[in-house]
């Protein structure tokens, strides 16, 4: 048989009928917003009512705080308990801790460092994926229970009743409000016959759960005390006393009262408490039955008769696993004495509550946080605690002592801790306004009544206050309630809220709107504080034209503006923020019109607003809606399996378009935290100073600004943010990746950046043609376009050293992937966004990896999908690191040829010799002869001055990959009886030599520009191409081992040799400046003065002049190759020009533009470069070249020309000298005043090469060093080029010094001692 899929499913799954059942219980409790009564008239026909429980943002904020306890309550249970499943492979869970260790012992975690580590791991991201799999629902009440005692407190005057705090409120229909949600939740879950075995009751339709059912216990738990009209708890709860260090820093922080609480209020915390609470009420009331008592005590439900439970109902045998009886361990501990006057009055251990008469009471949540409180039926598998094991600290704690030091204070006594006094009626929504039909309790004296009424300030957040509601209401029991009163001195109230009447909030939101929600929490004070600078925004601050306001309040003028509306406006603009903010649907049709986003300008200044009001509100809100990222798009939706009908749906996924326009959302929103500066200067200054992983410390301007910059980019809700946009930006990659199919792939390269093309082409500076929203200065204009990439920039750069965990193979699927993803966009376009390749460096990788290990491993490491190396974005490193890198990886290849040919050798020896194998010596010569190359350990070039060129091409010809790769050796001119020892000067004076011969003009080969003195090929030249081969593997080898070339080649050429495009009139500038300018003139020109072809008089062909004939031919794609003179006779050089050429006019002089810099870079010299570039390869790693740039590569063929003299003294090393002498001085005073081509006479005269090596004077060795005393006849100055040393005599006086420097500096040649 085969699994029948389709087969419904019967029933409502349990997690699905928790939820149901929770957020009905929190839409019976939490507070509505609605649109206050003085809002304008235009506000009102955008507001909407709500239905829908989640987009309630009180709801959600409840939600959220129970989810959070739930998650730390599952985490301490896996922490503590395990799942004592074999399989379990959690870290963190302690089954798999017991089976790794073995036998060997392991210690429980303690309930303090199970809650540590259980806040640490609730709060991380995606928090449900650290879960066990095989963890099952712990039945046993918290660890964190055992050290409460719950004992009874006796009234001391006359009480009237009032409900239970843990019991289910009653009496005031909800029909309405289940009614108006019922189609947004799942149908309640009856109970059944299932459930009754396993003691499971559920919603409201269990016949044990009517209103009017009796507690099965004795007492009650609150009362009305008659002298203040407060509600009292009949009973005091108090801690046991324990030992702990007080010198701990964690042991104190995490065991206060707010951390012990989250464990306290979870749904099974709440049970079990209510259970103790019972107990010890019925035991006091079966001991004292026959007494007096001071109070009336009212009884009431438990929470186990709660008709929106759904917990089951524990054995009797399981509810005290882990814990002594209540009573039993109260009566041993003589220190809690219930009528002891110094001891605070306990309460239900929740949020602390104020005995102000000025505060609210809250309602009671315990309803709606036992809808939540479900167990299952199965039991869990926990290991029992043995007797020596205790769940609280050791008796005594003490911290350890340097030096084995004994303490010098006496261990103090354990003390007993009462819990701070709480509202009985505190709720999740303690932190929000009453409901504004909430009543008094029945029974209570008018005058009780009246002396309880209070305002309360919502979570200390504004000044904003709501009073409770003098309209008559029903109490939880159905009776009819007696209005309390409002003070004199308060502000009118609004009029209870009748039945069925749902939660208001705006649709969308524009600019206006964003405009007047802001003013109206920046005039009434109730906008969040925050650390956001600066705290206040509007558009006058910002360079903007001030605009006036489209909407104003009906009573804004009146004074004072009251309280009561203060308070409506925040929490409406609030509810409206999350509606709008949290869905994204809503959110992009609130910043786009017709289509289009606005433009980044007006985008930014709407979040610089938002986020300077209510920042935790809208970052939450837009992390919601980035949620909707991660949903595949359609195209991909029908390849997923057919079995995966039988889950449920998820929501509607976004197009490319809206994802995209989401994404530019939420990224200005993180650009708009930042602080906002006024120059470009600065921001420059700090996104160095970020990219480095450093801060400013201080007092100065810049240490402020940067410390600033630091709280924001390091907020958690904007770091979460940033994270969860970077990676919906690697799954949409993904996304596009897996939409095309694998033979298209290559065609549809740019599909990925689906999601920031929107983007792009707002922060372009093409993308003006942007919905405008703004009337900005030119100067704030400008700055924008500065700011929002580069602050784009430092949100990425954040996320990747926030990321990265020290590996330079990184996972592409992370935010790290996504981040770099964003870099590599905006670099590739980073003309058009005003961006430098300074500012896409980050240098905090340039210290932490290793520059020889870490390039070598590269050259192996595959790029694939789901992971990339650091180095594959060669874009964020400095030159330096990268020259480095890349040196390092010629200097490991050519260690390796040379341990190769070294190893061969060796072993050749031991062949050859008299001894060894080989007996015939003619034998012997012809092995070794034979094996000279392979074991040859250097490449030996033998080079006369005469003929430099040909003896370098001859022995440069058909070598092997292997040979050339091996050191270098050059013997120059030896036979002429130059003496000179090769460590590098000869080298430079070979390739020097050797270069200059082979771009001579007379050879036909190369052409030298008389202006800007830069070499380029002839086209069509008469040299065969395997010279220009040949010339290629001269620069190759010069690059390969580290030397500089005397030669100038249009940056174009560095272009082309690594696979670059030269396409547009930047790229010939420094080649051709002459034509660049031209050609910049004809794009430029306005034809209001004349047309193109009037005033240019310019043919649609290419022209150059070959052996003194102009050879021409009309520019067209077709045309691939250009005539060669090899070729060509004398009478058909000119034959083909065009007669009658078509002339540039205004439509197509962009083409002809694009395709002049093609045939002159390109076509006219194609068979001369590609024989060039073969040679320029052959010692180079192909991968390797991917780490330079055609700036870098040109330094490092060509070296620096421009000489600092200042630098060059800085790093100079002296031998016999010392800096300060005399003759010192006057050397440096002469080289100062030297002109560039003297400067570099004496950089050749010194190193043999007249250019400075990439990276500076650091990199160039110079030593001056002392040649002998003053003579009168003293001999000229000589130099080891081998060495970089400067062999320099004490000459008498300055004037002999400089005459016998520039004699010898304009007569130096050839290599000798001196």
């Amino acid at each position: 048989m085969t699994l029948d899929v389709s087969r419904p499913v019967q029933g409502v799954p349990p997690d699905h009928v928790r939820e149901a059942d929770f957020f009905a219980s929190l839409w019976e409790a939490a507070p509505f917003a609605r649109l206050p009564s003085d809002a304008p008239a235009e506000l009102k026909d955008l507001v909407q009512d709500l239905d829908n429980p989640k987009r309630v943002y009180a709801i959600h904020r409840a939600s959220r705080r129970h989810n959070f306890q739930v998650l730390v309550e599952r985490y301490i249970a896996q922490l503590r308990y395990g799942c004592d499943s074999d399989l379990c492979t959690t870290s963190t869970c302690f089954t798999c801790r017991r089976r790794t260790v073995g036998k060997a012992p392991i210690r429980r975690y303690n309930p303090t460092s199970a809650r540590i580590l259980a806040v640490y791991l609730a709060s991380q991201d995606n928090p449900e994926t650290g879960f066990c799999p095989y963890l099952k629902s712990l039945k046993e009440p918290p660890a964190a229970l055992n050290s409460l005692v719950f004992s009874p407190k006796r009234p001391t005057s006359p009480t009237s009743p009032f409900s239970d705090p843990f019991s289910r409120r009653r009496g005031r229909s909800t029909t309405t409000r289940k009614n108006s949600v019922a189609h947004k939740l799942p149908p309640p879950h009856r109970a059944t016959a299932d459930n009754e075995e396993t003691g499971e009751e559920c919603g409201s339709n269990s016949s044990k759960n009517r209103p009017g059912r009796t507690n099965s216990t004795s007492g009650g738990r609150l009362y009305i005390d008659s002298d203040t009209g407060d509600m009292q708890p009949s009973f005091k709860v108090t801690e046991r006393p324990i030992s702990k260090d007080h010198r701990s820093f964690s042991a104190n922080l995490f065991s206060t009262l707010a951390f012990k609480m989250i464990e306290w209020l979870t749904p099974t915390g709440l049970e079990s408490m209510s259970r103790k609470v019972d107990e010890a009420l019925k035991a006091d009331a079966d001991m004292n039955e026959s007494s007096s008592v001071d109070c009336t005590i009212l009884s009431t439900p438990t929470a186990s008769d709660n008709p929106t439970s759904l917990s089951t109902s524990r054995p009797h045998s399981e509810q005290g696993r882990d814990m002594p009886p209540l009573l039993d361990t109260a009566q041993k501990e003589p220190s809690f004495d219930s009528n002891a006057p110094e001891r605070p009055t306990p309460t239900v251990p929740t949020l602390p509550h104020s005995t102000n008469k000025d505060r609210p009471r809250r309602k009671s949540s315990a309803k709606v946080r036992a809808a939540c409180n479900t167990t299952s039926s199965r039991k869990v598998s926990v290991e029992t605690i043995g007797p020596g094991y205790s769940d609280g600290p050791p008796p005594t704690v003490s911290s350890p002592r340097l030096n084995g030091a004994v303490t010098d204070k006496a261990t103090r006594p354990p003390k007993t801790r009462a819990i701070p006094d709480v509202s009985p009626s505190s709720s999740l929504f303690d932190e929000l306004p009453p409901r504004p039909h909430e009543t008094a309790p029945s029974g209570v004296p008018r005058s009780k009544a009246d002396s309880t009424t209070h305002s309360g300030v919502e979570n200390g957040v504004g000044d904003g206050q709501l009073s409770r509601s003098p309209a008559p209401a029903t109490t939880r029991q159905g009776q009819k309630a007696r209005v309390i009163s409002p003070p004199e001195k308060m502000e009118p109230i609004e009029e209870t809220l009748p039945d069925g009447v749902l939660p208001q909030s705006l649709k969308l939101l524009n600019m206006d709107l964003v405009d007047f929600v802001c003013d109206v929490l920046q005039d009434d004070g109730t906008s969040e504080k925050h650390l956001f600078e600066p705290p206040q925004i509007t558009g006058s601050s910002l360079g903007l034209v001030e605009r006036p306001r489209a909407m104003r309040r009906t009573k804004e003028r009146a004074s004072p503006y009251p309280k009561r509306l203060k308070t409506q406006w925040k929490y409406f603009i609030e509810q409206s923020l999350f509606n709008v903010l949290s869905d994204p649907k809503k959110l992009i049709a609130s910043f786009a019109q017709n289509g289009e986003l606005l433009d980044s300008h007006s985008l930014w200044y709407c979040m610089v607003r938002l986020t300077r009001v209510a920042p935790t509100l809208v970052f939450d809100g837009l992390w919601i809606a980035a949620a909707s990222l991660f949903g595949p798009p359609k195209s991909l939706q029908s390849l997923r399996s057919p079995t995966t009908k039988v889950f449920m749906k998820l929501e509607k996924s976004l197009t490319n378009v809206e994802a995209g326009h989401l994404t530019a959302i939420c990224l200005h929103a993180l650009v708009a935290a930042a602080p906002l500066v006024t120059d470009t200067r600065s921001l420059y200054e700090m996104s160095t100073i970020r990219s480095s992983g450093l801060t400013l410390a201080g007092g100065s301007t810049a240490a402020r600004l940067c410390l600033q910059y630091h709280d924001v980019f390091s907020d958690d809700l904007l770091l979460r943010l940033a994270r969860r946009l970077f990676l919906a930006i690697s799954a949409r990659r993904c996304f596009a990746e897996m939409a095309v199919p694998v033979e298209e792939a290559s065609d549809r390269s740019g599909d990925d950046l689906d999601a920031l093309r929107p983007l792009l082409a707002q922060l372009e500076l093409v993308g003006i043609n942007s919905v405008p929203g703004l009337q900005a200065t030119q100067a704030e204009r400008e700055l924008h376009e500065v700011r929002a990439p580069t602050l784009l920039l430092d949100w990425a750069k954040t996320v990747i050293l926030d990321e990265w965990d020290g590996n330079p193979v990184i996972s592409f699927n992370s935010p790290l992937g996504g981040a770099l993803t964003l870099l590599t966009a905006m670099y590739e376009k980073r003309q058009s966004l005003l961006l430098g390749d300074l500012q896409f460096r980050i240098d905090y990788f340039a210290d932490r990896l290793d520059s020889i290990d870490v390039p070598v491993a590269w050259l192996s490491h595959n790029p694939s999908r789901r992971s990339k190396h650091l180095l594959d974005y060669p874009f964020i490193f400095n030159p330096s690191s990268l020259v480095s890198y890349f040196r390092s990886i010629n200097l490991v290849r050519m260690s390796q040829s040379y341990e190769e040919a070294s190893s061969l050798q060796t072993r050749i020896k031991a062949i050859v010799t008299r001894d060894g194998l080989i007996k015939n010596a003619h034998h012997r010569l012809v092995l070794q002869e034979m094996m000279r190359t392979a074991s040859s350990k250097y490449l030996i070039l033998e080079i006369s001055r005469d003929h430099v060129v040909r003896d370098a091409f001859d022995q440069l010809w058909q070598r092997e990959e292997r040979e050339l790769l091996r050191p270098l050796k050059v013997h120059l001119g030896e036979e002429d009886g130059e003496e000179g020892f090769d460590s590098g000067g000869v080298q430079q004076e070979f390739f020097r030599l050797a270069m200059e011969e082979c771009l001579d003009p007379e050879y036909g080969a190369f052409a030298v520009d008389e202006r800007t003195r830069m070499t380029w090929f002839v086209p069509g030249s008469l040299v065969p191409t395997w010279k220009f081969e040949l010339v290629g593997i001269l620069v190759s080898l010069a690059v390969y081992n580290g030397l500089t070339l005397p030669v100038t080649f249009p940056k174009a050429l560095y272009r082309k040799l690594l696979g670059e495009s030269v396409d547009e009139l930047h790229h010939i500038a420094d080649g051709w400046p002459d034509l660049a300018s031209g050609l910049t003139e004809l794009l430029e020109w306005d034809e209001t003065h004349g047309s193109v072809e009037d005033v240019f008089v310019r043919t649609y062909e290419f022209s150059v002049d070959m052996l003194g004939q102009p050879i021409s031919r009309e520019m067209k794609a077709e045309y691939t190759s250009w005539p060669q003179l090899a070729t060509m006779g004398d009478e058909s050089r000119t034959a083909q020009n065009p007669e009658d050429a078509s002339l540039v006019t205004n439509e197509n002089r962009n083409a002809y533009v694009s395709d002049y810099i093609r045939y002159l870079t390109d076509v006219s010299v194609r068979p001369q470069f590609e024989a060039l570039a073969r040679g320029f390869r052959a010692c180079l790693h192909p991968k390797s070249l991917s780490l330079l740039t055609p700036g870098i590569l040109q330094s490092m063929v060509e070296g620096v020309q421009e000489i600092d003299i200042g630098e060059l003294r800085k790093y100079t090393r002296y031998v016999g000298w010392d800096a300060s002498h005399r003759a010192i001085r006057d050397f440096w005073s002469i080289v100062k005043r030297y002109d560039e081509d003297m400067k570099r006479k004496l950089l050749e005269f010194v190193t043999a090469s007249d250019r400075v090596p990439v990276g500076g004077m650091r990199n160039l060795q110079f030593v001056v060093q002392k040649n002998g005393e003053e003579d009168e006849g003293g001999h000229l100055p000589t130099a080891y080029t081998c060495y970089g040393t400067l062999l320099l005599p004490e000459y008498k006086d300055k004037e002999v010094l400089r005459e016998r420097l520039a004699m010898a500096l304009n007569n130096a040649k050839g290599f000798g001692f001196a």
